[in-house]
């Protein structure tokens, strides 16, 4: 089934929204949140967890980022997500093909990316969705009755109106929300893209995803994802199932991050939504799943939607919650290392390092 381009890039109006109202605690029925309650996603850390070894060393390597924290990517560069029922019609989205350029660019002979098990049997696509607006085009849409999730990395519509995407997954929104490195046919080297994955860690991209619903309830009550300048080359761990990072001794993806439970956030200039975002931070953490051009956490990208607007409730980089400096966050301990992963970066490196502050 086709659709047209206009209705694909539908831009809606956006109504403010007044970010003083939000108060911890304060919604009767808290806002859904994807995977089982029993997933890593979704429990908090311990009293006193654990500090890995290497803290300092790690630590060390954020502080280099000249935004000082982590800022949130809001308005690009992250993933919109839209809910489907069984009457949202269903479309086949199709391979990408591969450029000669692309193909040079990933190091490979591969003709396409890859999309995962069920996922070229049809995704439902609501009339206003349009994916992220950037080149990553990210795009998920949920059915909270089927209990199904789908997410793609690429997603673009073709001069006859049909799709097609780099990558595509689709999951259970009650099941752990981790995929296994042997659930796909990686080789080392090469990215975790030519299986489905769209996140290069091979996590499910809405996971850790920052929600406005759960934002406004006044309490995030999950882990939070997010991306550095500085994860490590071929060393993933668990929830990561893999990675790109070009970092030769960074950190890996997969591990997590916690602010300081002890910072008191009042010394700080946020909002108070940044504020939930801080908790959920020090309560939860923060996994990294991605190599980014700097620190960030990624809120939902609300630019599909009538009536929800991060105007006044979040702000972005510079001005928000990259007012806490990368001092006050700390390594948990790693589980076991894989030594595995993305490995351009050796014959071609890729990392921008920033200036030392």
């Amino acid at each position: 089934m086709a659709i047209s381009l206009s209705r694909l890039l539908h831009v809606a109006a956006t109504a403010p929204v007044v970010a003083a109202g939000i108060a911890a605690g304060d919604a009767s029925v808290p806002p859904r949140r994807f995977f089982s309650d029993a997933s890593v996603w979704n429990q908090p850390l311990p009293v006193h967890p654990e500090i890995d070894p290497r803290n300092d060393h790690y630590v060390s390597l954020l502080k280099k980022e000249p935004s000082g924290g982590f800022g949130i990517n809001l308005h690009k560069w992250t993933i919109p997500v839209y809910e489907a029922d069984a009457t949202t019609p269903r479309y086949r989205i199709a391979r990408h093909t591969l450029s000669p350029e692309e193909r040079d660019h990933w190091q490979t002979d591969r003709l396409t990316f890859g999309h995962g098990p069920g996922f070229d049997d049809g995704v439902p696509i609501p009339e206003a969705a349009r994916p992220d607006p950037e080149e990553d085009a990210h795009f998920a849409v949920v059915d909270w009755k089927a209990m199904r999730a789908w997410d793609t990395w690429g997603l673009r519509v073709r001069p006859d109106g049909t799709f097609e995407s780099n990558t595509g997954m689709t999951y259970a929104l009650d099941g752990e929300g981790v995929f296994r490195t042997s659930d796909f046919a990686v080789k080392d080297g090469e990215s975790i893209h030519f299986h489905g994955p769209s996140r290069a860690a091979g996590v499910p991209a809405i996971a850790g995803l920052i929600l406005f619903d759960e934002v406004m309830a006044g309490e995030i009550r999950h882990k939070l994802a997010c991306a550095i300048r500085f994860p490590a080359l071929q060393e993933f761990v668990w929830p990561a199932a893999w990675t790109d990072g070009p970092v030769k001794d960074g950190i890996p993806e997969g591990a997590v991050l916690q602010l300081d439970p002890d910072l008191d956030l009042s010394r700080f200039d946020l909002l108070p939504a940044e504020r939930v975002v801080a908790r959920a931070a020090q309560r939860y953490g923060m996994v990294i799943v991605d190599y980014a051009g700097g620190s960030t956490l990624y809120g939902e990208g609300l630019w599909g939607s009538a009536t929800k607007s991060w105007k006044g409730v979040l702000r972005d980089h510079g001005a928000g919650l990259d007012r806490i400096g990368a001092e006050h966050y700390r390594v948990l301990r790693l589980p076991p290392v894989t030594r595995r992963g993305d490995g351009r970066s050796l014959k071609r490196p890729f990392l921008t390092d920033p200036a030392p502050r």
